[in-house]
């Protein structure tokens, strides 16, 4: 996969955050970019951070959710795996090979400014709020590959409808094959990209408004 159409994604994998990372996923597919994320394969042989690190240098594009790195309740550890992976990614931007050096980083969190609480060193910096919405997901998202790589995209409306839609047919799709519902909600990342892949090569062309998008030279 070429390293200007692969995306970085670094998130929570717990299901309270399962909704937020549909529409996120689909998003980067449906403007014709390539979601990057360690849950993409499971390879018990192979070490997680050689298959992160491994991900980002091939990512011109990064979108970090810091969201969830607090502690969800008393006696519970501070998570930090969010910010060690935006960490890796800033210093592959910074001391990498003039390649690495053109990457993009999109840092999102649920609330404005409480990431200063944890990580001041990032204050300064364009940090982006979802509230938690699956919607705003889906604006902040397309928003910000709308400026960085695509001359053109379609609206967050259009791809909210259009990532319903796929929803939908993809419930059904699964449970004629044997699927339950406690199944599709813990459908396999990897798979779940390749289902959204093949949905929008089949369908996307009857949501665009315009032509398809372009990404910049």
């Amino acid at each position: 996969m070429p390293f200007d159409e692969n995306v970085f994604v670094n998130c929570p994998f717990d299901e309270k955050y399962v909704p937020l990372l549909r529409p996120l996923l689909f998003t980067v597919i449906y403007l014709g970019l390539k979601p990057r994320i360690a849950l993409e394969a499971i390879d018990s042989g192979e070490q997680r951070l050689d298959k992160i690190v491994k991900l980002i240098r091939d990512s011109k594009y990064s979108i970090h959710d810091l969201s969830r790195s607090e502690a969800a309740e008393a006696g519970e550890m501070y998570r930090l795996n969010m910010p060690f992976e935006l960490g890796i990614d800033f210093g592959c931007r910074i001391f990498g090979t003039p390649k690495l050096k053109g990457k993009r980083t999109l840092v999102l969190e649920a609330k404005p400014h409480r990431y200063k609480a944890s990580i001041s060193d990032l204050s300064g910096a364009d940090i982006e709020c979802h509230d938690d919405e699956p919607y705003k997901v889906i604006g902040v998202v397309r928003n910000w590959l709308k400026n960085v790589c695509l001359a053109q995209a379609a609206g967050p409306a259009l791809i909210s409808s259009a990532f319903s839609d796929f929803m939908a047919q993809n419930f059904d799709a699964l449970t004629k094959l044997g699927f339950s519902k406690h199944d599709v909600e813990r459908l396999p990342v990897g798979e779940l990209i390749e289902r959204m892949e093949t949905w929008v090569i089949a369908n996307a062309s009857g949501y665009l408004v315009s032509a398809p998008v372009t990404r910049n030279a």
